[in-house]
């Protein structure tokens, strides 16, 4: 596939392609912008990012929430990229990462249009749909299996 997934410190220059990949996929399609939010939270965030020659084209966070749970959020790949084992590439690099720090548990908005991604990665739903940011979404989490960290 030739994708390459890291994990990126937000001072550095690869942000601003993180930033533009939310606006464009998660926001644009909304009516809304990154510009008019308080991104504060990403300061605390550890953000993973897929690379194809050397250009960001996916992006996930992850944010603690408390000692046994982190929240996977911005999850965001570019339209040409999906489809493709991006995202899935993604959240098993941020699931193991969370497992091997010690967390137990990782939950998530997901939006109703990628539910199906995130029940095929053994998320399950919790609860029923609301609305954030004008769209359905729904509550998920997943346990993780600590046993099985490398």
């Amino acid at each position: 596939m030739g994708v390459s997934v890291s994990i990126m410190d937000q001072s550095s220059p690869k942000y601003q392609q993180v930033w533009d990949l939310r606006e464009a996929m998660l926001r644009t399609p909304l009516g809304l912008s990154l510009k008019n939010e308080d991104l504060s939270r990403d300061n605390i965030n550890t953000v993973f990012i897929a690379e194809l020659d050397e250009k960001v084209v996916g992006c996930v966070l992850m944010e603690p929430k408390n000692a046994e749970t982190v929240q996977l959020r911005a999850m965001a790949v570019y339209n040409e990229q999906q489809g493709k084992g991006v995202g899935r590439l993604l959240v098993q690099a941020l699931e193991q990462h969370a497992a091997r720090s010690g967390y137990k548990k990782i939950i998530l908005h997901a939006r109703k249009v990628v539910l199906g991604f995130y029940k095929s990665m053994d998320y399950q739903q919790v609860g029923e749909e609301f609305v954030e940011v004008g769209i359905p979404h729904y509550h998920m989490e997943k346990a993780l299996n600590l046993d099985s960290v490398d």
